[in-house]
């Protein structure tokens, strides 16, 4: 049986590019293992690493703004601005992206949270036993509390 051969740092970098966005500090996590095989080169490959993505970002392959865009753009119809920026956090994009991004995401989380309560629940809650669970569904899926309310007021009030 024949060994694969293993391929570069830079091939495995395009081919995750390939697949998705991503942010640099999050390929630069998914590459780290790999740029460690070697113990002899262990002290230079982070460099070497750092060194691909600088040439990465500046060819326009990498960027931090289109991974934050993307998970944006697929996640804004079903989780709350709390949800989307702790993501974006954990992703590694940066504080002035994020900021930059609140003004769009917080314009649409009324109608987001909205329709993900319709169809989830469909119908105002009966007790405060079911309001209280509904509340805990839409606060999972990041929504605010000021937002929840607005959603779960009563029809009649709503005008």
């Amino acid at each position: 049986m024949r060994k694969k051969p293993e391929i570069s740092l830079r091939a495995r970098a395009l081919q995750y590019l390939a697949r998705r966005e991503y942010s640099r500090a999050e390929l630069r996590s998914k590459l780290l293992p790999y740029s460690r095989e070697d113990e002899y080169f262990e002290q230079l490959q982070p460099v070497a690493l750092d060194a691909l993505l600088d040439d990465l970002t500046a060819r326009g392959w990498l960027s931090d703004a289109r991974a934050a865009t993307q998970l944006l753009h697929a996640r804004r119809d079903r989780f709350g601005t709390q949800r989307i920026t702790h993501e974006l956090r954990q992703k590694g994009i940066t504080e002035e992206l994020i900021s930059a991004a609140l003004p769009a995401l917080k314009e649409s989380e009324l109608e987001a949270a909205r329709n993900v309560w319709q169809r989830k629940f469909g119908t105002q809650p009966h007790d405060a036993k079911e309001k209280a669970r509904q509340m805990r569904f839409l606060q999972s899926r990041g929504f605010g509390f000021d937002v929840i309310l607005l959603v779960l007021r009563p029809a009649e009030t709503e005008n």
